[in-house]
């Protein structure tokens, strides 16, 4: 259950623009605000199936949304990828492996890829700009 407020209240900061009025005010008050159903109901002079059947219905255009365009799939899988060399880096300080520093580099290659030229796509994974053999210059 906490896991899908979370990710409601994610899709809502990534795509809530995209909602009408009324669905961004009433997912509002239930991701943000924590009120009940019923509460909002009452507040709006409606009934809480309405309301039910309102946020289930923009609940599903956040998820079409998201399965179109991808923002919080990117965002959680570069939030992966930070973690792996985050352990990468750890593991090399800790343990002083080099082939810490390969993965690490490894990783780091692959979320620039996106970025780089169109003649530099497939990067070497010989782009490390230190000298490999020592890596206590680094």
């Amino acid at each position: 259950m906490l896991a899908e407020l979370v990710r409601v209240a994610r899709l809502y900061d990534i795509y809530g623009q995209l909602l009408t009025p009324k669905q961004r005010y009433w997912v509002e008050l239930r991701y943000h605000h924590d009120l009940s159903l019923g509460e909002i109901a009452e507040e709006e002079g409606v009934s809480r199936q309405a309301i039910h059947d309102s946020l289930q219905r923009a609940i599903r255009a956040l998820e079409r949304y998201e399965s179109r365009i991808g923002c919080l799939k990117r965002e959680l899988d570069l939030q992966e990828k930070l973690r792996a060399a985050l352990g990468h880096l750890e593991r090399y300080f800790a343990q002083g492996k080099v082939a810490e520093l390969k993965a690490l580099e490894a990783i780091l290659v692959s979320l620039l890829e996106p970025c780089l030229p169109l003649g530099e796509k497939g990067a070497k994974a010989g782009a490390f700009p230190f000298k490999r053999e020592d890596p206590g210059d680094i």
